[in-house]
């Protein structure tokens, strides 16, 4: 670290920031080696942040400015199997053009941690949210997180090197952030000081799997069918691993920087005697409790269930929250086309996870507020009156349900 950054992260501070400003600090608090970057909407107000912090000597590293999507994956890909701990980040088709490097990443084995900046895929094009673009990897190896605030941002994304670095995992990790409604909106933001992030993130340490010229290894071998099994059980047994991984690091989290969740997984919400849950991922949390505050109020016993992290997937405790209820209602930030009940990704993931229950609730899908349209209250309302007349009939009439679209 420069003298400027330890200057600069001294001591523990408050900031009005974005949730992409608060990925940046954490690129500086984390002392990433190496920075890609390329401009793309929402996602371009991080690397503008990075490189003011490198601009004033409050962040040393290597920020690379490259010519496309492809190459800045392709970058950081290598910079991570040297032994760099590696930062960067794309949104929309940008994501989709940097596929090849993505999925390369993945399988191996190298601990990328990357933002999407969450947006419409094109065409036609958007700038607001949709979560297509990052459940895009979600087969491939990458851990995959939905964060909610921009606090949850920095936290995340340091608990994203702590978690993909450490030797039991090695997979890449995604942080997403819905695209305006947190890359862009500002909020308070406890940024921690320098010796307590020294303190819970130890040096990237690749091992006997650093490609240097004193130990000749094989990078991305052509096995064929003789290893190809072997290795994506490999990469399976590393995301199952991650599953004990991950709440060490949030243990470890809370003990040294004093705050954390109850769950690394999950929020729950007024869920305890809920007959209704809802549930959802990302900045969908802050309209749906508004109107869950308002329908409890009424004597609506409702409650609300936010998946934090959707790969791993967290069955266990998501079939603990849900067991007990009468009806869910899924409401999706993306599309699924041709799936199951022409429902949402999450939503059929959630109704696989509950296949084994012996009771199960009534399950509904709801698609909402594509393209960053706003979720209102009132579109709440409806999920929940359409969750409530499948428990009074006992049956579901339409399965999926497209809220807020014009005829």
């Amino acid at each position: 670290m420069t003298t400027t950054q330890t200057q600069l992260f001294q001591t523990e501070k408050e900031e009005l920031i974005s949730g992409s400003e608060a990925i940046a600090i954490a690129c500086a608090l984390a002392d990433v080696d190496v920075i890609t970057a390329y401009p793309i909407r929402p996602y371009d107000t991080v690397m503008q942040y990075v490189s003011k912090l490198k601009a004033d000597g409050a962040f040393d590293c290597d920020f690379i400015v490259a010519e496309s999507e492809h190459s800045q994956f392709e970058i950081v890909k290598h910079a991570s199997a040297v032994g760099a701990r590696t930062f960067c980040g794309s949104s929309g088709v940008g994501w989709f053009y940097a596929m090849e490097a993505i999925t390369v990443t993945a399988g191996l084995r190298l601990p990328v941690v990357a933002m999407v900046g969450n947006r419409a895929l094109d065409d036609p094009g958007a700038f607001g949210v949709e979560h297509n673009d990052a459940l895009a990897v979600r087969d491939l190896g990458w851990m995959l997180y939905w964060v909610a605030t921009a606090q949850e941002a920095l936290d995340t994304a340091l608990l994203a090197w702590k978690i993909a670095e450490d030797p039991r995992v090695f997979l890449p990790f995604a942080v997403s952030c819905d695209g305006s409604f947190l890359t862009h909106s500002q909020a308070i933001v406890r940024v921690p000081d320098n010796k307590k992030v020294r303190q819970f993130l130890p040096n990237y340490n690749r091992g006997k799997l650093q490609l240097h010229p004193d130990n000749p290894i094989t990078v991305a071998p052509q096995v064929n069918e003789d290893w190809l099994m072997e290795i994506r059980r490999q990469t399976n047994e590393a995301m199952l691993r991650a599953t004990q991984v991950i709440p060490e690091a949030y243990d470890e989290f809370k003990q040294v920087f004093g705050r954390g969740d109850p769950s690394p997984w999950i929020e729950e919400f007024m869920t305890e005697d809920a007959e209704i849950v809802l549930v959802g991922m990302g900045t969908l949390a802050m309209p749906v409790r508004v109107a869950i505050r308002r329908l409890r109020e009424q004597g609506k016993k409702v409650g609300f269930l936010r998946v934090k992290f959707f790969r791993p997937f967290a069955t266990e405790e998501i079939r603990n929250a849900l067991s007990h209820c009468k009806a869910v209602g899924v409401i999706d930030r993306d599309y699924s086309y041709g799936s199951p009940s022409f429902g949402g990704v999450l939503f059929n993931d959630l109704r696989a996870a509950l296949y084994p229950l012996q009771r199960h609730p009534l399950m509904l899908s709801f698609i909402a507020g594509l393209g960053g349209r706003e979720v209102m209250v009132r579109d709440v309302n409806q999920v929940v009156d359409m969750c409530q007349k499948a428990i009074d009939t006992g049956k579901i009439e339409q399965e999926n349900t497209w809220i807020a679209v014009r005829e």
